[in-house]
């Protein structure tokens, strides 16, 4: 006797995920590009950072680096060409609606920000408060850990995703605050990791994003097997079909004669017929005499968009 296999669902069903911090990158990394959308996209094909997108003024730059640990690497200067003043990176299972919450906020400040001003919100220092980079947790319900001395944590009420800040002394290139998710290792701990110098705000703004409960959409084939049993999946319902309109008159007299003629041909002729095959002369010789109109061509073509991201390896 045969035992029915289980229904194995569709690895390209679309879900929805959460929490999303750990939904994991997806099939590519637009989303975290979405909120600089209009700004200057440099593609460096196969170089270690493959794709480049700067503000007009090269201030700051947001890189992707699609086969390596670190996929984004974000950094601010207070000159189109010198030294980065800081330095955001984010790993390989980081998602990036997560990121997409750095660079909404750069957006922001650059938009509100004169040419050439060196003291521009996205190069000013740090506070000296750890809480106004962690505010967005703490009023979430994330709770204060208990860390090494000089070091402050902060973990999400799963427990499955923290916040670290070491205030202990370190230099103005170090590491110096982590938000993390997963469990650790490799292939299951997402990243992201901010240099000393950079903004308390831009930090609070990438936190808010790993708060917001609102699932993100995946396909079941991308979610990390060694996480499934730590997410909500949702499948995504389709959608009602619309309700077909109502006929017009030229609907129905169409109807009309193809019932008829179909009728006709099934049965002796007659002069009923005879009537029908003249009506069905009459409605084939006004469509061949219909103007023709063609359909624009950016109509018919998708539009123009930037070539989709590589998965990292």
């Amino acid at each position: 006797m045969s035992t029915q296999q289980p229904h194995e669902p569709d690895p390209y069903e679309e879900v929805l995920v959460s929490p999303r911090y750990l939904a994991g990158l997806g099939v590519s990394g637009e989303a975290s590009f979405a909120p600089v959308a209009h700004w200057p996209r440099h593609d460096l094909g196969d170089s270690p950072c493959q794709l480049l997108v700067t503000s007009p003024d090269h201030r700051i730059r947001i890189g992707w680096f699609g086969d390596d640990w670190d996929i984004w690497k974000i950094t601010a200067s207070a000159k189109s060409i010198g030294a980065p003043r800081w330095t955001a990176s984010f790993n390989h299972l980081t998602a990036p609606e997560i990121v997409a919450g750095l660079t909404a906020a750069l957006a922001r400040d650059y938009a509100e920000t004169d040419a050439h001003q060196d003291d521009a919100r996205f190069l000013e220092p740090p506070s000296m408060y750890w809480r106004d980079a962690f505010q967005p947790l703490l009023d979430a319900g994330w709770r204060r850990g208990v860390g090494e001395i000089g070091v402050i944590e902060i973990i999400a009420p799963d427990g499955q995703a923290g916040a670290m800040i070491d205030r202990r002394f370190i230099g103005e290139d170090e590491d110096a605050v982590t938000l993390w998710s997963g469990p650790p290792g490799w292939g299951t701990r997402a990243e992201a990791v901010f240099t000393a110098l950079t903004p308390s705000h831009l930090i609070a703004a990438t936190a808010a994003a790993m708060t917001i409960t609102a699932p993100v959409a995946r396909e079941r084939h991308m979610l990390n097997e060694d996480l499934k049993h730590l997410v909500t999946i949702t499948p995504v319902t389709s959608r009602a079909p619309r309700p077909q309109a109502a006929p017009t008159p030229l609907d129905v007299r169409r109807t009309a004669v193809t019932e008829a003629v179909n009728r006709a041909a099934r049965a002796p002729r007659s002069a009923a017929d005879l009537r029908v095959m003249a009506a069905r002369s009459r409605t084939a010789g006004a469509v061949q005499n219909r103007p023709y109109t063609s359909v624009p061509n950016s109509a018919a073509a998708p539009p123009m968009s930037a070539p989709p991201l590589r998965h990292p390896r």
